[in-house]
């Protein structure tokens, strides 16, 4: 197994946990701060704000072995793939505040490593059958 992939997935339930309590608790700052107008009730931030944080769980899952965890790695490509596509097609179609931008960037990035990661433990586990 590749050594990276373990620190991968560990910084990834890192980042959408940290995500998803900052937007669960703070989302009133956050939109603030950014002097975006924030959608009129809590729960269409709080939600995806939980989301966030169970999907970090499956990334800390997925860290603890990733081998055995594999088949949860596309759970975790859909979410990335979902955000950053949807948010790079309203910036292009029809505008989106900037403040989502960052995001979707490091979700393009999440989205390709933890294709990789996927091909990668896959490959280890054809190989460890081929012995």
């Amino acid at each position: 197994m590749s050594a990276w992939i373990r620190p991968l997935f560990v910084l990834a339930g890192i980042y959408d946990g940290g995500l998803g309590v900052a937007f669960l608790f703070f989302h009133a700052a956050i939109f603030a701060h950014f002097g975006v107008t924030p959608p009129n009730h809590a729960a269409y931030v709080q939600f995806p704000a939980l989301l966030l944080i169970l999907f970090a769980a499956l990334f800390f899952q997925v860290a603890a072995d990733p081998a055995a965890n594999r088949k949860l790695i596309p759970y975790g490509v859909g979410l990335k793939a979902a955000y950053c596509g949807t948010t790079f097609w309203y910036a292009a179609a029809a505008g989106i505040p900037s403040m989502w931008m960052p995001w979707a960037w490091a979700d393009l990035g999440f989205l390709i490593v933890f294709a990789v990661a996927w091909v990668r433990l896959g490959a280890a586990a054809g190989a460890k059958r081929a012995e």
